[in-house]
């Protein structure tokens, strides 16, 4: 578990975390409306990648299972063909769309607008490189997504300053250099895949779609979540949403810990049906990640913004995380397992309830504390969405525990104790 995800770990931290905050780090200069754009702009981008995600996620999973067993060309082929799909799908409308949308979120949408016109446009190159790293992973190869992460955030590195500054192209700079340093690292990561041969023909689209939408659903789930807290925290000010967004860039580092432990235990139970103890490893990391970035919080948003205004939400954000981080590393551990053994649909399921629970709690309790109640609803949402993913739960034949091979249900069995 851990050897397969430490490599996911640095390849999370560079390609989600690291991008996100050189951006945010260059552009904060510009002021508190730059820094609301790049946080809007790149929580719609996840979104867009929440509708994709089943792809990656499908193909992972069935590689894993079908490596050294069966053909890999028809899981490869149609990874490909949902890709062009939801590619096109996705970024169109998105493009077309991107002023009314950061018009929702921001009170200078013309900023945000011009972010997701790069940023969106060039969904196309994101996806693929998620197509390209999860058919590696599913060979249970994590350290080669990794190279490619490290490369795309060395050019970020180069770039940001040359286009934010040196070009003067502001928050568009910061968009266009991520832009072309992922076109960069997918013509790297291509030839990691492009010899793979294996006979075998036809398609497997129903599989690949049911195996990876309760990720998708999942991912999906927690970014709209995140849009609506967005719009929520945005009523309490301009700062308070720049405030957010630096907060959360800086919990982000820690949170990929818990999503690395989340593939690992996704690829070694779809492999091999063994996955350690999940839940007893995402507690544990949560209790240390809420315990670093509390002895943090302050100096690392610091790097931000020197703005009161923005730095006293930041650190706010980041000390009250401490109840919602254990909860949460929990249950995303957990995900890995009934993901990889076919039992997904439960995660998802765990999910919303925890943003039935959520959501409302945050808008009564915003009500009376404040910000300060949008944290408290998230832990209280957390500790729900674990307690149902993590309790033991029986499945006549239908269950899609009964339809997963057995060495992976027996993985499943083990979780929650049976």
């Amino acid at each position: 578990m851990i050897r397969l995800a430490l490599p996911v770990y640095v390849e999370l931290l560079t390609a989600v975390v690291a991008v996100g905050l050189i951006d945010l780090l260059w552009v904060s200069s510009l002021g508190e409306a730059a820094i609301a754009a790049v946080t809007v702009g790149t929580t719609v981008e996840h979104v867009a990648y929440g509708m994709f995600l089943a792809v990656p996620t499908g193909v992972t999973v069935l590689v894993a299972r079908r490596h050294g067993r069966a053909p890999l060309a028809p899981v490869i082929r149609t990874g490909w063909l949902l890709w062009a799909a939801l590619s096109l799908a996705l970024a169109v409308p998105g493009v077309l769309l991107r002023e009314p949308l950061a018009a929702l979120f921001t009170d200078e949408p013309a900023l945000t607008a011009g972010f997701l016109l790069i940023s969106l446009a060039g969904l196309p190159v994101y996806f693929a490189q998620a197509v390209v790293d999860g058919i590696l992973k599913g060979l249970g190869d994590t350290r080669r997504p990794m190279r490619h992460a490290l490369i795309c955030n060395a050019l970020v590195i180069a770039l940001d300053p040359l286009f934010i500054h040196g070009l003067d192209m502001g928050v568009r700079g910061a968009a266009l250099a991520t832009a072309i340093a992922r076109v960069a690292t997918l013509a790297v990561a291509l030839a990691s895949v492009v010899r793979l041969r294996s006979p075998g023909g036809g398609l497997v689209t129903g599989e690949l779609i049911r195996t990876g939408l309760p990720m998708s659903g999942d991912f999906l789930a927690r970014d709209l979540v995140g849009m609506a807290q967005v719009a929520l925290i945005a009523g309490f000010g301009t700062a308070a949403v720049a405030g957010y967004g630096i907060g959360q860039k800086i919990m982000l580092a820690g949170v990929m810990v818990f999503y690395a432990l989340r593939q690992a235990a996704m690829i070694s139970t779809a492999r091999s049906g063994q996955a350690g103890s999940p839940l007893l490893l995402g507690v544990v990391a949560g209790a240390l990640v809420a315990a670093v970035l509390n002895a943090v919080a302050a100096p690392v948003a610091g790097w931000f913004t020197d703005d009161p205004s923005v730095l006293h939400p930041a650190v706010g954000f980041l000390r009250w995380m401490t109840l919602y981080l254990v909860p949460f590393g929990g249950l995303i551990a957990v995900g890995g397992v009934l993901q990889g053994s076919g039992r997904g649909g439960r995660l998802l399921a765990a999910t919303l309830a925890g943003f039935a629970v959520q959501l409302p709690l945050a808008y009564g309790l915003s009500a009376w504390l404040g910000v300060t109640g949008v944290w408290l609803a998230m832990a209280a949402g957390a500790a729900v969405s674990l307690a149902g993913a993590s309790a033991p739960r029986g499945g006549g034949p239908g269950h899609a525990r009964d339809r997963a091979p057995r060495s992976t249900r027996t993985a499943a069995g083990r979780l929650s104790g049976r």
